[in-house]
Order: C-alpha cells, then structure tokens, then sequence
C-alpha cells in the first residue's frame, strides 16, 4: 500500500513540474503551424498575383482589370507578410552589436 501511495505522489509532482514544459511545447506546435499555414498562403497569393500579370501579358484581363486585381491582391499578401513578422519578429539590432 505504501509504494501505491508513493508511487502516486511521485506521479503527481512529475506532472506539476514538467507542466510548464508541456504548455511551452504546445505553443511552440500551435506558432509552428501556423507559420506553416502562413507560409503556404504567402505562396500561394505570390502564385495568384504571378497568374494576374500574365492573364493581363496574354490579354485575357483588360489593364484596368489587372491593376483592380494587383492591387487586392498585394494588400492580401502584405497583411500575410505582417502576420508572418508578428510570429517572427527580426533580431534587434542590441543583439547583433
């Protein structure tokens, strides 16, 4: 009966201690997912604005068209861009010198 009771203190204080650790690695997942999923719409939207231009190089979107287009499309991949630096922000330069 002892070493259950042991064994279950035990059990209890390795979960306390390494709980900080668990939600650490659970975050680092989640924020590495979603640069993965960023990542992966910041191409895709360089892919669409790459087809806009030669849709508009082959004639198939008028120069008004493609500029309307061009112009939703940067601003989409700007706020892409921004939320990819939100997750990554660049090292200061403090740490450089």
């Amino acid at each position: 009966m002892e070493y259950v009771v042991i064994f279950v203190v035990l059990a209890l204080v390795v979960l306390l201690v390494s709980g900080p650790l668990r939600s650490r690695y659970a975050d680092e997942a989640a924020e590495s997912a979603e640069h993965a999923e960023l990542t992966a719409a910041r191409d895709a939207k360089y892919r669409e604005i790459r087809d806009a231009e030669l849709d508009f190089r082959t004639g198939k979107l008028s120069e008004a068209d493609w500029r309307t287009i061009d112009r939703g499309l940067r601003a989409e991949a700007i706020e892409i861009l921004r939320r990819l630096d939100e997750l990554d922000p660049p090292a200061s330069a403090d740490a450089e010198g």
